[in-house]
This record gives structure tokens, C-alpha cells and sequence, in this order.
């Protein structure tokens, strides 16, 4: 039986096709549900097996990008949220989703408490990037996370203007790599790397990703729903991949597979 996926949209989310398709194709059945739907009825998140939040500019990026959004989700249906989670119900947030999910206080929860630990904003460059970059996944994140499971490596696209992640203090920021939080990291041949435009934004420790404690809620910065086929990758006609899967749709298989 296919697990059944929200995939949010509405009020200026704009992957939503992208990461229905890419969870489709990983062998999941995604449906795509208006915010307004979740919010009139909160309890129908019941009726699926994973939440996901897609990328875009939510309300406009006003105030700062996924806070209002966030804010929405949080007042209409946090404790619920917070059950399902609990549970170990999957979910999802990329770029803009990501940005909700940390503001929500979904990730990290250091202390197991939905609470705001960290926030993502302006990049370094003070400019919209959008790139391909190459992310280096965390071997014991890896291990924590049936997200995350069997993969070293990815390529994907940023397309971000708000994408640095940054913590309240260094204290936090150690806490996230001792409990094994950071799912992945920007990296340049294939070494984690500080370094514009190789990390795109400036993020403390070049994290680009991060899981709950226990590894069922998953954000990232990075957009691996474009980068589904081998032909969507930028060297596919100059590599010789026989396979027409690529590690980012391997991703959401993992995901899937687990649920089965």
C-alpha cells in the first residue's frame, strides 16, 4: 500500500508539483492540500502518512521568509503537530519548508521541545542565489535517519535569498553536532567548505541540513525535488550514469520504503 503524502500549497508556495512528483515517483501517493484546508480542519493531517513543505516565498517573504506561514501552522495546529511528530509521523521542509519547520520550532528540538532554536537568514552575499552546489550527508545523521540512509553525497540546486542558518550561540551550534543533528553540509570536492559560492549562503558550519533527534523530521535548504532524473543534472551528457535514478530521488525512495 503507498503511503499518502500532504505536500502543502498555497499563499505563495511554489514546488509543490516538484515535490508531489518527486515523492510519486519514489512510490508514494502525494496529494496536494491548499494551507486554508489545514487550517479549517487541522485533524485531517490524520488522514496521511507524512507532512511536507514545499519551497517558495510564502506571503511574500514578508516580515522574514516561512515566519508568517509558520506562525499560521503553529496557532492552528501545533500541538497536533507536535503529537505527530512525537509519534514519528515523517515530514518534510525544503528551502521555504525548511525555513517554517526551524521557526516552528520543529527542527532542531535540542531539548526535545518544539521550541525556536535557530532561524535562517539574509545570505552572506546580501543577493538571491541560485546554483548547483554539492552537499556532503552526515554519516551519523545517516544512521539516525531512514531519510538519509545509504547516501554520502548530493548535488542539487540552491534558490534561496534567506538561507543562512545560524544559532542562538556557539553553545547550540555544538549541541546540533553532538547529537548527531546535522544532516548535511555544503561542501567543494567533497570537503566541507565555509567558502562563497561553494556555501552559497554563509550557514554556520556549512549546514545546509538538519533532522530532529529522532531523525523523522527532515529540512534542508537545497532543492533535491528538481534534481530527480539524470537529465535534470548539469553534467548528465558528460557522465556516463547508467542508472536513471540519482541519490536525490534515492532520497525520497528511502522515505518511502521505510513506511512500506
Amino acid at each position: 500500500m503507498k503511503p499518502k503524502w500532504m505536500i502543502l500549497t498555497g499563499v505563495g508556495i511554489n514546488s509543490n508539483r516538484e515535490l508531489a512528483e518527486a515523492f510519486n515517483l519514489a512510490g508514494a501517493e502525494a496529494v496536494e492540500v491548499h494551507i486554508s484546508a489545514l487550517a479549517t480542519n487541522p485533524q485531517c493531517i490524520k488522514n496521511y502518512q507524512g507532512l511536507a513543505f514545499p519551497g517558495g516565498f510564502s506571503y511574500g517573504d514578508h516580515i522574514a521568509s516561512g515566519k508568517i506561514l509558520g506562525n499560521l501552522i503553529k496557532s492552528k495546529c501545533g500541538d497536533l503537530l507536535q503529537e505527530l511528530a512525537t509519534k514519528g509521523m515523517p515530514m518534510l521542509g525544503i528551502c521555504n519548508g525548511f525555513q517554517i519547520l526551524v521557526k516552528m520550532g520543529l527542527l532542531p528540538q535540542l531539548d526535545g521541545k518544539v521550541l525556536q532554536e535557530a532561524s535562517l537568514v539574509h545570505n552572506d552575499s546580501a543577493r538571491y542565489e541560485d546554483r548547483w552546489i554539492q552537499l556532503k550527508v552526515n554519516p551519523s545523521a545517516a544512521q539516525k535517519s531512514p531519510w538519509l540512509k545509504g547516501l554520502e553525497r548530493l548535488d542539487c540546486p540552491v534558490r534561496h535569498g534567506e538561507g543562512k542558518l545560524v544559532f542562538a550561540n556557539a553553545t547550540d551550534l555544538k549541541r546540533v553536532h553532538e547529537l548527531g543533528l546535522v544532516a548535511m553540509q555544503y561542501t567543494h570536492k567533497g570537503e566541507v567548505t565555509s567558502t562563497y559560492p561553494h556555501n552559497p549562503n554563509g550557514s554556520w558550519d556549512a549546514i545546509a541540513g538538519l533532522i530532529s533527534p529522532n531523525g523523522m523530521i527532515f529540512g534542508m535548504m537545497p532543492h533535491p525535488e528538481v534534481a530527480i532524473h539524470r537529465t535534470q543534472t548539469p553534467d548528465w551528457h558528460r557522465t556516463q550514469i547508467a542508472a536513471e535514478t540519482t541519490a536525490c530521488l534515492n532520497l525520497f525512495k528511502n522515505i518511502v520504503d521505510y513506511q512500506k
